[in-house]
């Protein structure tokens, strides 16, 4: 696998095989703050191909900004979703060259030059949403550039020997991977130093933008899916909900699934199915892509929710408490922001947790949190696990950003130019 597909598997959010959740429409965005409403705006994304999880952000920024232009590197029409058609969109150059879009992969060499190109002259505010090369564009000192960041390109920082000593790398491709990471890690982190602020996902995202680019943040939780039900019955199974990828370990809970004689349900579809697959033991169901209404019956009906990858945030335990259903996670990474873990010691006990953790990355680990789950898994409250999530709606995500916005605005404003103080971190409360 090349360098360019490696990126393009980071860019897909969880939510790539669950369909579209975005959830508000441009109806629930109330009125713009006076201070932004005249501001010229421009919204970056690296493309618009799929219409899967990884445009939401995008989306919803659009939706609170109605008036802005959205430059993006290529632009599939018919998977351009509706509500972004009614803003003025500008492509790259890449968009004219022949096969572009069914070979958006191989073109990774050319996505800085691509993004430098982009005219941003005028533009009072820039907003960049992405987890790879958006933030790369150039700004004039009088433009305010914030981007929205999901997470530090992996694939060439803390997961760069994962992705290079992959199984399925043969030895050229290998090198060529090894050479083009080296390479974009070095623009990544100039184009990292042209940002004037930046928002985190989460706190966990905000220490690796930390280590690797030198910049503090301030973390604003994204909206994400808080529309379950609680059902007034379960069934036995527990269920997983993932894109079929390797750094997502999905086979830890299969393994453990396969020791304990546990039903499984597998939602997902991935370049690791038949792998998996191989596997699973007679417990473990693969249901593949399910529709919206399907994969809600799935969460209501589920013991819980298994998740045993290092995630940056954990969209997915929140929508599994949405419904009421606690969640077994790996306790490192994003979950321990989403998730209410019980410890089975003295305080905090099981009728205010939303889930557990296990402590190491194993099959065994696992497998014994789920045992140690099922000895106290009735005195989990439904009630407590759904209200513990609500905090992660749009209205709460927009009126954080807008009063980021403005803050980012005022102190750019006042030193005439670029934010020169980059020492301070600020946290957006959601309580």
């Amino acid at each position: 696998m090349r360098l360019a597909q490696q990126f393009d598997r980071i860019q897909e959010s969880p939510r790539d095989t669950l369909g579209d959740t975005l959830g508000p429409t441009v109806s629930d965005v109330q009125v713009i703050p006076a201070s932004l409403r005249e501001l010229k705006v421009a919204i970056v994304h690296y493309w618009f191909l799929s219409g899967l999880g990884g445009e939401r952000v995008t989306r919803l920024l659009a939706q609170m900004f109605p008036h802005a232009d959205i430059f993006t590197l290529l632009a599939n029409d018919e998977a351009m979703p509706a509500d972004l058609k009614t803003h003025r969109i500008i492509t790259s150059y890449l968009q004219h060259l022949p096969g572009a879009q069914r070979l958006h992969r191989h073109l990774m060499p050319l996505y800085p030059s691509a993004l430098e190109q982009f005219d941003l002259g005028g533009y009072d505010l820039v907003i960049s949403a992405e987890s790879g090369p958006s933030k790369g564009v150039i700004t004039g000192p009088s433009t305010c550039h914030i981007c929205f960041c999901h997470t530090p390109p992996r694939y060439v920082w803390d997961m760069y020997h994962q992705y290079r000593d992959e199984p399925g790398l043969g030895m050229f491709q290998r090198f060529v991977f090894s050479v083009g990471a080296h390479y974009f890690r070095m623009w990544d982190l100039a184009a990292a130093q042209r940002v004037d602020h930046y928002v985190a996902i989460s706190s966990y995202v905000a220490g690796r933008i930390r280590k690797y680019y030198q910049r503090d943040s301030t973390v604003i939780y994204p909206p994400l899916n808080v529309g379950g039900y609680i059902s007034e019955t379960t069934e036995d199974y527990y269920l997983v909900v993932s894109r079929l990828v390797g750094y997502k370990r999905v086979d830890l809970a299969i393994e453990a699934c396969n020791r304990l004689g546990r039903r499984l349900r597998v939602v997902g579809e991935g370049e690791q199915y038949s792998y998996l697959k191989r596997k699973a033991g007679r417990t473990v169901e693969f249901l593949g892509f399910l529709p919206s209404e399907q994969l809600r019956n799935e969460f209501a009906h589920c013991r819980a929710l298994l998740f045993p990858g290092e995630e940056d945030l954990g969209a997915t335990p929140v929508e599994a408490h949405s419904f009421g259903r606690p969640v077994i996670a790996y306790g490192r990474g994003g979950a321990l922001e989403t998730v209410v873990g019980y410890h089975g010691d003295e305080g905090q006990g099981p009728e205010i947790s939303t889930g557990m953790f296990f402590s190491e990355q194993t099959a065994d680990s696992l497998a014994d949190t789920i045992v140690r789950f099922e000895a106290v898994e009735k005195k989990f409250s439904p009630k407590f696990i759904r209200s513990s999530v609500l905090r992660f709606d749009f209205p709460r995500f927009k009126n954080q950003m807008y009063d980021f916005i403005e803050q980012c605005l005022e102190e750019h404003r006042g030193r005439g130019g670029p934010n020169e103080d980059r020492k301070s971190v600020r946290q957006f409360a959601v309580d």
